[in-house]
């Protein structure tokens, strides 16, 4: 019997997500052959497929009734999120040499809002409504517009048509359909939990994919450079974003403009540039989820309780990352 450490057994329970997320990056660097033969033969699109899926399911179709109180905030995210970030992954990406790393780099600020963000944004008491909105609204932005824009900041030539196909097919039908089964069908309880269970298997089994295409260099100094200095700059575009708004709403905006989806990102990437430039993707998705968990854990203390986005339900204290439930 392997008995296991009160602290790491708190972790588990505290942070499921980024428990699941470091286990499947030990996985991917030490099985890595049969891995990379998945990540190259649409692996990374299936997987991300089933997840996008999941988290719809798992939406209340109560948080997306509240939208039309909440929809110049969620518009601010979006146009953030279609401008600024984009531009601000290419700046970054810069200080890594030409290359599929520094074009996975490039990719991660085409990405929407990350799906931790709902759940990160309920564990901080923010506006549950606001980061569902973001959710979608990015998701659909992303397939829209990443291709061409993609095609302008590489610099060689990609096919925007191919990528938007590519993300249509694994990310807005997905979407779409996840949507359209909560609204319609009853879900059962086991149905519920099993929603944000499938999804978090999903998180982990694709890092586990990109993880497997990463071969360890000097190179990655240069990658993690640049995803803290993307990191950092969307918190900041998220405060901004938030600035004059009441608090529920500027914590959404906060979290969900800084956490961009590091699994869209490594479709995004795979589509334009083949597996290889999915390899920064899972640095990313550690570093986002350890930001998200941590702010969330600061924010929850923070004083003065809102209703001015019209959705302040605060989140229960032992919520986690997995735990995608709307307040």
């Amino acid at each position: 019997m392997i008995l296991v450490p009160a602290r790491v057994r708190l972790l588990i329970a505290g942070y499921p997500e980024l428990t699941a997320v470091l286990a499947a990056t030990a996985i991917g660097l030490t099985v890595r052959p049969p891995l990379a033969w998945l990540a190259g033969h649409q692996g990374i699109g299936v997987l991300l497929a089933i997840l996008v899926f999941a988290t719809a399911v798992a939406i209340e179709p109560a948080a997306l009734r509240r939208l039309a109180v909440t929809w110049r905030s969620v518009l601010a995210a979006l146009a953030a999120g279609i401008t600024v970030l984009p531009a601000l992954a290419w700046a970054a990406s810069q200080v890594v040499p030409a290359g599929p790393l520094r074009d996975g780099v490039m990719t991660v600020g085409l990405a929407p809002c990350e799906i931790a963000s709902v759940a990160t944004t309920a564990m901080a008491g923010g506006a549950a409504a606001v980061s569902a909105g973001v959710l979608i609204g990015s998701t659909v932005t992303a397939v829209a517009c990443a291709g061409p824009i993609l095609a302008l900041e590489a610099g060689h030539a990609i096919r925007p048509g191919h990528i938007i196909a590519a993300l249509a097919v694994v990310v807005a039908l997905p979407l779409a359909a996840g949507i359209f089964v909560r609204a319609r069908v009853p879900l059962t309880a086991r149905a519920e939990q099993a929603a944000p269970a499938t999804a978090m298997l999903s998180v982990a089994a694709l890092v586990a994919l990109i993880a497997a295409e990463v071969r360890l260099s000097a190179r990655y100094a240069a990658v993690a450079l640049a995803l803290a200095v993307f990191l950092a700059g969307s918190a900041l575009t998220g405060r901004i974003l938030g600035t004059g708004i009441g608090r529920a709403a500027a914590v959404a905006l906060l979290l969900t403009t800084s956490m961009r989806d590091f699994a869209i990102a490594a479709g995004l990437a795979a589509a334009a540039f083949g597996p290889a430039a999915a390899a920064p993707l899972g640095l990313y998705g550690i570093l986002v989820l350890v930001w998200g968990t941590a702010a969330a854990g600061v924010l929850r203390r923070w004083p003065g309780r809102d209703a001015t986005a019209g959705d302040e339900t605060p989140a229960t204290p032992n919520a986690g990352p997995g735990s995608r439930d709307e307040p």
